[in-house]
């Protein structure tokens, strides 16, 4: 909270700070914290509730999910933008994608978009292959996204978008290629839609990753959990990778000091190879040169 924060408002945040991270591990950061009044409001409206002090106080009474999961939802930041990041996709189409079909003999692509928000991401990266078609086509391509939150997930499977949202990164090429006005809206299209699949999943107890994904994008996740929960976090996407695996994370994000899973790769900037495999490939090439 703000400097000069009431004892009650202070005690609000901490409850609901404490709320947020036992379902999400989310941590309330002090610039959330004092946007929380305004994320709140229509839980508050929605739930005949006057002021916070009255939204915790029917918290701490228990048995009211539905409050909970609102408040939950309200807390979640869920800031997304289609192609967000222009250099990292950029490196996407021009390195990581080009590199991935020729090292992938088996002809299947699997992609994980972790903490995928509202799903730009996801169709960013659908829009990047399907303008690629001639390459991949015949290629078994798999694009897993998911998030923790429920509403975010459904806007995603949606694929239902506003003005506003689709003008956030989004060419006009591709607006009108891969989208279909929807109303006021624009709607993803059914060859977009059909190839990603959403869900709902936490990544403390994730159900929905399946075996090893090629490329893994978890960005703007990491930063809001404490350091012990960003190691549990790179353990998970370590033991859903493999050796010529990449994983991308957020700009002001990185894998040094949590943990041994990942080390950053040697021929992309920015991304992340395992480091099991960095280290197997240096001993294989030092015993090839002796």
């Amino acid at each position: 909270m703000t400097v000069g924060a009431s004892d009650s408002q202070q005690g609000a945040a901490r409850i609901l700070s404490a709320l947020l991270e036992a379902r999400t591990g989310q941590t309330l950061s002090e610039g959330r914290a004092w946007r929380m009044e305004t994320a709140l409001r229509p839980v508050l409206r929605d739930h005949g509730l006057d002021d916070i002090d009255a939204l915790t106080a029917r918290l701490l009474r228990k048995g009211d999910s539905a409050l909970e999961q609102a408040v939950v939802e309200a807390l979640l930041n869920n800031e997304s933008s289609f192609f967000r990041d222009l250099q990292l996709f950029d490196m996407l189409q021009t390195k990581i994608l080009p590199h991935l079909h020729e090292s992938r003999s088996n002809r299947v692509l699997r992609i994980w978009s972790a903490g995928c928000s509202t799903g730009q991401e996801a169709y960013s990266l659908a829009i990047q292959l399907r303008n690629a078609w001639s390459r991949w086509n015949g290629w078994q391509i798999e694009i897993l996204a998911t998030d923790i939150s429920g509403r975010a997930i459904e806007q995603a499977q949606s694929g239902i978008y506003s003005q506003m949202d689709v003008q956030r990164g989004l060419s006009i090429g591709d607006l009108i290629k891969w989208f279909e006005p929807h109303g006021d809206d624009w709607r993803a299209s059914p060859e977009l839609r059909r190839m990603i699949r959403f869900r709902q999943d936490n990544l403390f107890d994730a159900r929905e990753p399946t075996g090893e994904y090629d490329l893994l994008l978890c960005r703007n996740v990491l930063l809001y959990f404490t350091p012990e929960r960003r190691k549990a976090v790179l353990t998970l996407l370590g033991r859903h990778s493999h050796a010529g695996s990449i994983l991308l994370l957020g700009a002001g994000e990185t894998v040094i000091g949590q943990g041994d899973d990942f080390i950053a790769h040697g021929d992309f900037r920015g991304a992340y190879a395992r480091q099991a495999a960095v280290t197997a490939q240096h001993v294989a090439g030092m015993r090839r040169a002796g």
